[in-house]
Protein backbone atom coordinates (compact mmCIF):
# COMPACT_ATOMS: atom_id res chain seq x y z
CA UNK A 1 0.00 0.00 0.00
CA UNK A 2 0.85 3.66 -0.30
CA UNK A 3 0.23 6.24 2.42
CA UNK A 4 -0.54 9.92 2.82
CA UNK A 5 -1.57 12.33 5.56
CA UNK A 6 -4.45 14.77 5.80
CA UNK A 7 -4.61 17.74 8.15
CA UNK A 8 -7.98 19.43 7.71
CA UNK A 9 -7.35 23.08 8.69
CA UNK A 10 -10.20 23.16 11.23
CA UNK A 11 -9.87 23.71 14.98
CA UNK A 12 -6.11 23.97 14.55
CA UNK A 13 -3.34 26.52 14.14
CA UNK A 14 -0.97 27.31 11.32
CA UNK A 15 2.18 26.54 13.37
CA UNK A 16 0.80 23.10 14.28
CA UNK A 17 -0.05 22.22 10.67
CA UNK A 18 3.29 23.49 9.45
CA UNK A 19 5.14 21.34 11.98
CA UNK A 20 3.29 18.21 10.86
CA UNK A 21 3.90 18.80 7.16
CA UNK A 22 7.59 19.55 7.60
CA UNK A 23 8.00 16.35 9.58
CA UNK A 24 5.98 14.30 7.06
CA UNK A 25 8.11 15.68 4.24
CA UNK A 26 11.09 13.93 5.84
CA UNK A 27 9.32 10.55 6.14
CA UNK A 28 9.49 8.73 2.82
CA UNK A 29 6.51 6.50 3.63
CA UNK A 30 4.13 9.44 3.25
CA UNK A 31 3.87 10.30 -0.43
CA UNK A 32 1.38 13.14 -0.23
CA UNK A 33 -0.33 15.58 2.10
CA UNK A 34 -3.89 16.88 1.89
CA UNK A 35 -6.06 19.63 3.33
CA UNK A 36 -9.77 20.25 2.72
CA UNK A 37 -11.71 23.05 1.05
CA UNK A 38 -14.23 24.39 3.55
CA UNK A 39 -14.75 27.74 5.23
CA UNK A 40 -16.50 26.38 8.32
CA UNK A 41 -15.33 23.36 10.34
CA UNK A 42 -17.20 20.22 9.33
CA UNK A 43 -16.39 18.40 12.59
CA UNK A 44 -17.18 19.76 16.03
CA UNK A 45 -18.32 23.36 16.45
CA UNK A 46 -18.97 24.84 13.00
CA UNK A 47 -18.40 28.32 14.49
CA UNK A 48 -14.81 27.43 15.31
CA UNK A 49 -11.65 28.45 13.43
CA UNK A 50 -11.04 27.19 9.91
CA UNK A 51 -8.14 28.22 7.67
CA UNK A 52 -8.79 28.59 3.93
CA UNK A 53 -7.64 25.45 2.16
CA UNK A 54 -5.93 26.70 -1.01
CA UNK A 55 -4.06 29.50 0.72
CA UNK A 56 -2.86 27.02 3.33
CA UNK A 57 -1.87 24.53 0.63
CA UNK A 58 0.20 27.15 -1.20
CA UNK A 59 2.11 28.00 1.95
CA UNK A 60 2.66 24.30 2.67
CA UNK A 61 4.01 23.81 -0.84
CA UNK A 62 6.72 26.34 -0.08
CA UNK A 63 7.49 24.70 3.26
CA UNK A 64 8.04 21.23 1.74
CA UNK A 65 10.24 19.79 -0.99
CA UNK A 66 8.89 16.30 -1.71
CA UNK A 67 5.28 15.72 -0.67
CA UNK A 68 2.65 15.84 -3.36
CA UNK A 69 -0.24 17.99 -2.20
CA UNK A 70 -3.92 18.62 -2.75
CA UNK A 71 -7.34 19.30 -1.30
CA UNK A 72 -9.83 16.54 -0.50
CA UNK A 73 -11.80 17.95 -2.10
CA UNK A 74 -12.52 21.36 -3.61
CA UNK A 75 -16.24 22.14 -3.80
CA UNK A 76 -16.62 23.14 -7.42
CA UNK A 77 -19.32 25.72 -6.70
CA UNK A 78 -16.98 27.86 -4.56
CA UNK A 79 -14.90 29.09 -7.50
CA UNK A 80 -15.46 29.40 -11.22
CA UNK A 81 -13.48 26.53 -12.80
CA UNK A 82 -11.50 28.96 -14.96
CA UNK A 83 -10.35 30.74 -11.79
CA UNK A 84 -9.57 27.38 -10.18
CA UNK A 85 -7.62 26.25 -13.26
CA UNK A 86 -5.35 29.28 -13.01
CA UNK A 87 -4.86 28.63 -9.29
CA UNK A 88 -3.93 25.02 -9.98
CA UNK A 89 -1.54 25.85 -12.81
CA UNK A 90 0.21 28.49 -10.73
CA UNK A 91 0.56 26.26 -7.68
CA UNK A 92 1.82 23.39 -9.84
CA UNK A 93 4.57 25.69 -11.13
CA UNK A 94 5.38 27.03 -7.65
CA UNK A 95 5.58 23.51 -6.20
CA UNK A 96 7.62 22.03 -9.02
CA UNK A 97 4.82 19.81 -10.33
CA UNK A 98 3.45 18.36 -7.10
CA UNK A 99 -0.24 19.34 -7.24
CA UNK A 100 -3.16 16.89 -7.20
CA UNK A 101 -6.49 18.49 -8.13
CA UNK A 102 -9.09 17.15 -5.72
CA UNK A 103 -12.62 18.18 -6.76
CA UNK A 104 -16.21 17.33 -5.94
CA UNK A 105 -19.75 18.52 -6.61
CA UNK A 106 -20.11 20.31 -3.26
CA UNK A 107 -22.47 19.53 -0.40
CA UNK A 108 -22.13 21.90 2.55
CA UNK A 109 -25.47 23.63 3.00
CA UNK A 110 -24.46 25.66 6.06
CA UNK A 111 -21.48 27.54 4.66
CA UNK A 112 -22.97 27.85 1.17
CA UNK A 113 -26.13 29.39 2.57
CA UNK A 114 -24.27 31.69 4.94
CA UNK A 115 -22.18 33.10 2.09
CA UNK A 116 -24.99 33.22 -0.44
CA UNK A 117 -23.19 30.76 -2.73
CA UNK A 118 -25.73 28.79 -4.71
CA UNK A 119 -25.42 25.07 -4.05
CA UNK A 120 -28.40 23.82 -6.05
CA UNK A 121 -30.24 20.53 -6.16
CA UNK A 122 -28.33 17.22 -6.37
CA UNK A 123 -28.97 17.10 -10.13
CA UNK A 124 -27.81 20.68 -10.61
CA UNK A 125 -24.67 20.00 -8.58
CA UNK A 126 -23.87 16.95 -10.69
CA UNK A 127 -24.53 18.74 -13.98
CA UNK A 128 -22.37 21.68 -12.92
CA UNK A 129 -19.61 19.38 -11.70
CA UNK A 130 -19.44 17.51 -14.99
CA UNK A 131 -19.23 20.77 -16.93
CA UNK A 132 -16.52 22.04 -14.57
CA UNK A 133 -14.42 18.93 -15.17
CA UNK A 134 -14.52 19.62 -18.91
CA UNK A 135 -13.53 23.24 -18.37
CA UNK A 136 -10.68 22.33 -16.04
CA UNK A 137 -9.19 19.64 -18.26
CA UNK A 138 -9.46 21.94 -21.25
CA UNK A 139 -7.73 24.90 -19.63
CA UNK A 140 -5.02 22.85 -17.90
CA UNK A 141 -4.13 20.79 -21.00
CA UNK A 142 -1.78 21.78 -23.85
CA UNK A 143 -4.20 23.42 -26.33
CA UNK A 144 -3.59 27.16 -26.18
CA UNK A 145 -7.24 28.15 -25.89
CA UNK A 146 -10.48 26.54 -24.73
CA UNK A 147 -14.01 27.23 -25.93
CA UNK A 148 -16.89 25.69 -24.04
CA UNK A 149 -20.64 26.29 -24.17
CA UNK A 150 -22.56 24.76 -21.30
CA UNK A 151 -25.47 25.64 -19.08
CA UNK A 152 -23.30 26.76 -16.16
CA UNK A 153 -20.07 27.82 -17.87
CA UNK A 154 -19.27 29.52 -21.15
CA UNK A 155 -15.70 30.07 -22.35
CA UNK A 156 -14.61 31.67 -25.61
CA UNK A 157 -10.99 31.23 -26.68
CA UNK A 158 -10.07 31.19 -22.98
CA UNK A 159 -6.41 30.98 -21.97
CA UNK A 160 -4.62 29.54 -18.95
CA UNK A 161 -1.06 30.69 -19.42
CA UNK A 162 1.39 29.45 -18.25
CA UNK A 163 0.28 25.84 -18.27
CA UNK A 164 1.05 23.58 -15.30
CA UNK A 165 4.28 21.61 -15.09
CA UNK A 166 2.46 18.26 -15.15
CA UNK A 167 1.13 17.27 -18.54
CA UNK A 168 -1.37 16.72 -19.95
CA UNK A 169 -2.58 18.22 -16.63
CA UNK A 170 -2.17 17.61 -12.87
CA UNK A 171 -3.93 14.42 -11.77
CA UNK A 172 -7.62 14.91 -11.06
CA UNK A 173 -8.93 13.29 -7.89
CA UNK A 174 -12.72 13.03 -7.72
CA UNK A 175 -14.17 12.60 -4.24
CA UNK A 176 -17.59 11.09 -3.56
CA UNK A 177 -19.55 7.89 -4.01
CA UNK A 178 -22.75 8.91 -5.80
CA UNK A 179 -23.37 5.91 -7.99
CA UNK A 180 -25.29 7.47 -10.88
CA UNK A 181 -23.38 10.71 -11.41
CA UNK A 182 -20.25 11.23 -9.28
CA UNK A 183 -18.72 7.85 -10.06
CA UNK A 184 -19.63 8.24 -13.73
CA UNK A 185 -17.87 11.61 -13.78
CA UNK A 186 -14.87 10.01 -12.07
CA UNK A 187 -14.78 7.31 -14.75
CA UNK A 188 -14.67 10.01 -17.44
CA UNK A 189 -12.20 12.47 -15.96
CA UNK A 190 -10.34 11.17 -12.90
CA UNK A 191 -6.89 9.72 -12.50
CA UNK A 192 -7.65 9.19 -8.81
CA UNK A 193 -10.89 8.42 -6.97
CA UNK A 194 -11.21 9.02 -3.24
CA UNK A 195 -13.63 7.16 -1.00
CA UNK A 196 -14.53 9.59 1.75
CA UNK A 197 -14.93 6.82 4.30
CA UNK A 198 -17.31 4.13 5.49
CA UNK A 199 -17.38 0.35 5.69
CA UNK A 200 -15.34 -2.04 3.57
CA UNK A 201 -18.60 -3.16 1.99
CA UNK A 202 -19.50 0.40 1.01
CA UNK A 203 -16.07 0.92 -0.51
CA UNK A 204 -16.28 -2.34 -2.46
CA UNK A 205 -19.69 -1.47 -3.87
CA UNK A 206 -18.58 2.01 -4.93
CA UNK A 207 -15.42 0.59 -6.50
CA UNK A 208 -17.45 -1.93 -8.49
CA UNK A 209 -19.82 0.79 -9.71
CA UNK A 210 -16.86 2.94 -10.75
CA UNK A 211 -15.40 0.03 -12.70
CA UNK A 212 -18.75 -0.60 -14.38
CA UNK A 213 -18.88 3.03 -15.51
CA UNK A 214 -15.36 2.60 -16.87
CA UNK A 215 -16.44 -0.48 -18.82
CA UNK A 216 -19.38 1.41 -20.32
CA UNK A 217 -17.09 4.11 -21.76
CA UNK A 218 -14.24 1.77 -22.68
CA UNK A 219 -11.76 3.00 -20.08
CA UNK A 220 -9.29 0.78 -18.26
CA UNK A 221 -10.17 1.07 -14.53
CA UNK A 222 -6.51 0.47 -13.69
CA UNK A 223 -5.89 4.03 -14.87
CA UNK A 224 -7.68 5.33 -11.76
CA UNK A 225 -5.90 5.23 -8.39
CA UNK A 226 -8.18 4.10 -5.56
CA UNK A 227 -7.77 5.86 -2.21
CA UNK A 228 -9.68 6.09 1.04
CA UNK A 229 -9.65 8.28 4.09
CA UNK A 230 -8.43 6.47 7.17
CA UNK A 231 -9.03 8.05 10.57
CA UNK A 232 -6.04 7.93 12.90
CA UNK A 233 -7.32 6.28 16.06
CA UNK A 234 -4.44 7.43 18.26
CA UNK A 235 -3.08 3.88 18.24
CA UNK A 236 -0.55 3.22 15.43
CA UNK A 237 -1.06 -0.56 15.51
CA UNK A 238 -4.85 -0.25 15.35
CA UNK A 239 -4.59 2.24 12.50
CA UNK A 240 -2.26 -0.11 10.62
CA UNK A 241 -4.77 -2.96 11.04
CA UNK A 242 -7.49 -0.75 9.56
CA UNK A 243 -5.19 0.15 6.67
CA UNK A 244 -4.49 -3.53 6.02
CA UNK A 245 -8.23 -4.23 5.78
CA UNK A 246 -8.63 -1.43 3.27
CA UNK A 247 -5.70 -2.74 1.26
CA UNK A 248 -7.23 -6.20 1.14
CA UNK A 249 -10.37 -4.64 -0.37
CA UNK A 250 -8.40 -2.89 -3.11
CA UNK A 251 -7.49 0.50 -1.63
CA UNK A 252 -4.12 1.52 -3.07
CA UNK A 253 -3.56 4.74 -1.13
CA UNK A 254 -4.63 5.18 2.51
CA UNK A 255 -4.91 8.86 3.47
CA UNK A 256 -4.56 9.07 7.24
CA UNK A 257 -6.63 11.85 8.78
CA UNK A 258 -4.83 13.46 11.71
CA UNK A 259 -7.28 15.10 14.08
CA UNK A 260 -6.51 18.23 16.13
CA UNK A 261 -4.57 19.06 18.15
CA UNK A 262 -2.08 18.41 15.37
CA UNK A 263 1.32 17.17 16.48
CA UNK A 264 4.30 15.94 14.48
CA UNK A 265 5.09 13.52 17.30
CA UNK A 266 2.51 11.03 16.03
CA UNK A 267 4.16 10.58 12.63
CA UNK A 268 7.23 8.44 13.37
CA UNK A 269 5.44 5.70 15.38
CA UNK A 270 2.57 5.75 12.88
CA UNK A 271 4.95 5.40 9.92
CA UNK A 272 6.79 2.56 11.63
CA UNK A 273 3.59 0.51 11.99
CA UNK A 274 2.27 1.34 8.52
CA UNK A 275 5.64 0.43 7.05
CA UNK A 276 5.28 -3.10 8.40
CA UNK A 277 2.45 -3.65 5.91
CA UNK A 278 4.95 -3.57 3.07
Amino acid sequence: MRFAIKTAPQHTTWPAMLEVWKAADDIELFESGWTFDHFYPIRGDSAGPCLEGWTTLTALAQATRRLRLGTLVTGIHYRHPAVLANMVATLDIISGGRVELGIGAGWNVEESGAYGIELGSPKERSDRFEEACEVLTGLLSPPETTTFKGRYYQLTDARCNPKPVQQPHPPICVGGSGEKRTLRTAARFAQHWNFVGGTIEQFSRARDVLHQHCAEIGRDPAEILLSSHLAYSGDPAQTADAAAALGAAGVELAIVQLTPPHSAAVLEPLAAKLGELG
